[in-house]
């Protein structure tokens, strides 16, 4: 019990200092006008899979908080919201990264354990998805009635509300590059970890 709380703890931190590592370099999003790419479902996605639903959320939680402090860092849709709303920002930042990990973990589980590459890739695209749809739902439904000033439309790349950024994003090339590189990078390596795992306790 002991070893496994600390394999646990292991796992969390090294893809913890990843999310981090990621957050806060170009190599956590792909920087589009107005909008970005984000890579940083990718260890949220390992670590439900690999560790369980506890690690996603605690991950997907640390992804959120990163995510929402950069929007008192020059993120132009992020310091929109946090200006017009900051405990909302937080809500649509954290809790849909953190309900997200949650539940890619449990979906995970739910296969019962299985390292067959399906349920490894199920979960994956899991996790994508649900951080696409959490995240963007969040945002239409806690600032519906925000339009942004004229400046803020051109800063945006020409869209002028929030549910047009939700219309935007979920149609654009944004969401179907986060949900393929989880698919396949996030499904590789989870799937790579789960057999050394497997390996070190036969």
């Amino acid at each position: 019990m002991e070893r496994k709380k600390i394999v646990f703890l292991a796992e969390v931190a090294i893809l913890a200092a990843l999310i981090l590592l990621m957050s806060f370099t170009p190599l956590g999003y792909l920087r589009l006008p107005g909008l970005s790419v984000s890579l940083l479902m990718i260890p949220v996605a390992i670590g439900a899979v690999v560790v369980g639903p506890a690690a996603g959320a605690i991950l997907g939680c640390l992804f959120g908080l990163t995510s929402f402090a950069q929007c008192f860092m020059g993120d132009v849709l992020g310091g929109i919201l946090v200006a017009e709303n900051v405990f909302f920002a937080f809500v649509v930042c954290v809790v849909s990264r953190t309900l997200a990990g949650l539940l890619c973990g449990m979906i995970f589980k739910a296969f019962k354990g299985s390292h067959k590459v399906g349920p490894v890739l199920v979960a994956n695209l899991a996790a994508s998805l649900l951080n696409t749809l959490l995240f963007l739902g969040f945002l239409a439904l806690l600032y519906f009635n925000l339009s942004f000033t004229p400046e803020q439309v051109e800063a945006l790349g020409g869209l002028g509300s929030a549910l047009t950024v939700v219309i935007v994003t979920a149609t654009s090339i944004n969401a179907p590059i986060e949900l393929a590189l989880c698919g396949v990078v996030g499904t590789a390596v989870s799937k790579a970890v789960l057999k050394i795992n497997s390996s070190r306790l036969a």
